[in-house]
């Protein structure tokens, strides 16, 4: 039984705001402290289900959060970048089950740090035209890779659009948001037990989803950005095409899209004089 973990930050246990999860922020180094507890905790809860293997992506801005020498011992980490497959980097079809640990919800939902990949910069994301974000294309290209996303911790809404998703994969809500940058906290020891009891449970009902098909079917992704000089430049990119000013389109195998929607990201970081915020 082999497990990856994604670990993003923004749906971390008692954080709230850029301060916690940006480098420089005041509050920053305690937030690696609280991510590297969360993820330990999803460790602890797939070697407790059987768990033979852990493969643990940093998968935050940086990536360069989790506090290598606090991690569990039995965990193998995949540190800093660049990574073609940026947030799912190292995944492959061999894996049995996916976590994802301090996910959030996508720009314009009213959860805890919502965005989707680039704060401001994305405005929507949409795959053959269903709405997502960092939740639904990291389940859509793990599915297409033939593994199943069987566990997520972050805020209740984070919790709920990954339910919208696929109502089989296990939750742990952390948080619950009042706003973008506010929210009831679980205390820290119960949300963390929550986090190990949710990877666990994920963990055994991944052998009834395990197996199924890698699938090399088609899909269109699109993108509107904040900006209509990333769509422009955008649009040089053989097979990316403009569906509006601001809006691109691309039409592939998931998770072909998924490392091409990585170059998106650079471009449109090269552009704004910003990083990547995921």
């Amino acid at each position: 039984m082999q497990v990856y973990i994604s670990a993003d930050m923004e749906g971390v246990t008692g954080l709230v705001g850029a301060q916690d999860v940006q480098a420089g922020g005041q509050d920053y180094q305690h937030g690696r402290v609280m991510m590297t507890e969360d993820v330990n905790a999803a460790v602890r809860g797939a070697l407790a289900a059987g768990a033979t293997r852990v493969l643990v992506n940093d998968a935050h801005s940086s990536m360069r959060n989790l506090l290598a020498d606090q991690m569990h011992p039995e965990a193998e980490l995949v540190r800093g970048k660049p990574k073609r497959m940026g947030m799912l980097e190292g995944l492959d079809g061999d894996f049995d089950a996916v976590l994802c640990v301090g996910y959030h919800s996508r720009a314009g939902a009213l959860g805890v740090l919502s965005h989707s990949y680039m704060g401001h910069e994305i405005e929507d994301m949409w795959l053959d035209d269903q709405p997502m974000g960092e939740i639904g294309f990291a389940h859509a290209t793990a599915a297409a890779l033939g593994v199943p996303v069987v566990m997520l911790s972050g805020d209740d809404a984070a919790c709920d659009e990954v339910t919208a998703w696929d109502a089989q994969v296990v939750t742990a809500p952390v948080k619950y948001a009042r706003d973008r940058f506010s929210a009831r906290l679980r205390p820290a020891i119960e949300a963390r037990k929550a986090i190990e009891e949710a990877a666990a449970e994920g963990v055994r009902r991944a052998d009834s989803r395990s197996g199924q098909p890698r699938t090399e079917v088609a899909a269109t992704l699109a993108v509107r950005w904040q900006s209509a000089t990333v769509a422009s430049q955008l649009e040089a990119i053989p097979g990316v095409s403009l569906r509006d000013a601001r809006t691109v389109e691309v039409t592939g195998p998931v998770p072909q899209l998924y490392r091409l929607f990585g170059v998106f990201m650079r471009v449109a970081s090269s552009l704004t004089d910003q990083q990547p915020y995921c």
